[in-house]
């Protein structure tokens, strides 16, 4: 797959269906999406393009609302299209002159210009341009001048998919990773490099690797216990996750760190990545830290129930 991340290094695309969007996710809703980009870059002998952005549009429209979180990285995403058999990814970076585009201009001036398209494939509700006043209609209306064919997405595809990225990121906030699994289509996933902590999981018998996440906009499942997958250096290990602010131990500050069951090894300063598989439990402060350390040895149960059946 190819990736590009500047509009002035790209190549002369040949008979090229593009489509355009956050993709954040890359859920089943979009592998849908994808499919039939894939199929209709065939039908025309073509090549597939996924236009997609960066910065996330809310992040630069209204930085003022720190509220938004990611399904991906930018890196994690465009890994995702790879996976699902896209043949280019553009990368556009995102500025506020970039949405203060005239439409016509965004038809005329990025799309047409940049990407020559035989095909455009579009959501219904899909807004573009200055204000938002670019759609659907409009690029019907230009297609014959300036010589692509167009495929709607309808609203009647996106409702039988039934599958939004707030949908995931709400089931993920709730701690329902098992519906936001499913939703994706493939376990959601943390990346962060491992850091030193308080070393209070290694005093309690349970050490933990200590997880900084290396993008602020990644959004972090609610606090609580969970079953994961742990890749560490080419290897996967189970383990228990935790999210949260260690109430018993006067935590004051978020932590994200994970037992890794049956590893020994210094791996700080490595990146490793977390599956999420089951929630097991939320957060509870105990009166005590031997009642801690009995919850902790039923987790470990848990956790190992969960990968034998």
């Amino acid at each position: 797959m190819n990736v590009y991340s500047h509009l002035d290094s790209l190549p002369a695309f040949k008979n090229s269906v593009i489509t355009i969007g956050t993709f954040d996710g890359v859920h089943l809703g979009h592998q849908k999406i994808i499919s039939r980009l894939n199929a209709l870059s065939e039908k025309w002998s073509g090549e597939s393009i996924i236009i997609t952005f960066h910065p996330h549009p809310r992040l630069v429209i209204n930085p003022q609302d720190s509220s938004l979180r990611l399904l991906n990285t930018i890196d994690e995403k465009i890994a995702l299209l790879e996976k699902y058999g896209i043949q280019n990814v553009v990368v556009v970076p995102f500025s506020r002159d970039f949405s203060e585009q005239p439409a016509e201009d965004y038809i005329r001036k990025f799309l047409v210009r940049n990407f020559n398209p035989i095909m455009v494939v579009i959501g219904y509700d899909h807004k573009f341009g200055k204000n938002r006043t670019g759609d659907y209609h409009l690029l019907e209306s230009m297609k014959q001048e300036l010589n692509y064919e167009l495929e709607e997405i309808t609203k009647e595809t996106l409702d039988d998919i039934a599958i939004s990225s707030t949908k995931i990121r709400q089931s993920l906030q709730n701690g329902d990773v098992t519906l936001a699994n499913e939703l994706l289509g493939y376990p959601y996933t943390i990346t962060g490099t491992v850091v030193r902590g308080y070393q209070r999981g290694r005093e309690l018998g349970y050490p933990t690797a200590n997880i900084l996440v290396n993008d602020e906009f990644k959004l972090i499942p609610s606090t609580g216990i969970y079953a994961v997958k742990v890749h560490v250096r080419d290897a996967v290990y189970n383990g228990m996750l935790s999210i949260g602010y260690n109430p018993t131990l006067s935590g004051k500050t978020q932590t994200v760190e994970v037992n890794i069951l049956d590893f020994k090894g210094d791996i700080y300063g490595d990146n490793i990545t977390i599956e999420m598989v089951e929630y097991l439990r939320g957060e509870i402060k105990f009166s005590s830290v031997p009642e801690l350390i009995e919850a902790i040895k039923k987790d470990e149960e848990k956790t190992r129930q969960v990968f034998s059946s």
